[in-house]
């Protein structure tokens, strides 16, 4: 059914709300994937320089977390040379502001997407990005923001 057979997924995401909602979309779609969670940013920070073998395949990266912001995580995993290079790295937050979006790809995302706002929604992006083939994409402003409405017919 899907092309991809992700197994670690990590979220960085302080609403309670919103990372129910993730888990649980994740959980219906590919129950088989294991989620990281964190609630602000110097927790992903200080989980990824402590675990240099077990990385996430992808990171779900929110904006705006107590302690470290996703521009200030991002900044400083891109500026890691090494064993973070792999993890593909998905802005995921409720600001569709292009200020956001252009400092998330020049800071070095793979992608950015705005959160939907219903599971359905929700449940078409994640099976959207999960299919992704991150080795046959070119890291490109025309394909840097993900739309789950955008693909529909």
């Amino acid at each position: 059914m899907y092309k991809h057979s992700y197994k670690f997924i990590y979220l960085a995401e302080d609403d309670e709300d919103d990372r129910i909602l993730f888990l649980e979309v994740l959980r219906e779609i590919h129950p088989e994937i294991v989620v990281k969670v964190f609630e602000d940013g110097q927790r992903l920070i200080d989980s990824l320089h402590e675990a240099e073998n077990d990385n996430p395949e992808i990171l779900f990266l929110d904006i705006n977390m107590p302690c470290r912001n996703g521009f200030e995580c991002l900044k400083e995993i891109k500026s890691r040379a090494g064993y973070l290079n792999m993890v593909k790295i998905i802005v995921f937050s409720t600001s569709s502001s292009m200020l956001h979006i252009e400092l998330s790809y020049k800071l070095g995302a793979d992608a950015y997407a705005v959160k939907p706002g219903s599971f359905n929604e929700l449940k078409d992006l994640l099976q959207e990005i999960i299919a992704i083939d991150w080795s046959k994409v070119s890291r490109s402003r025309a394909e840097f923001v993900l739309d789950c409405k955008k693909n529909k017919r």
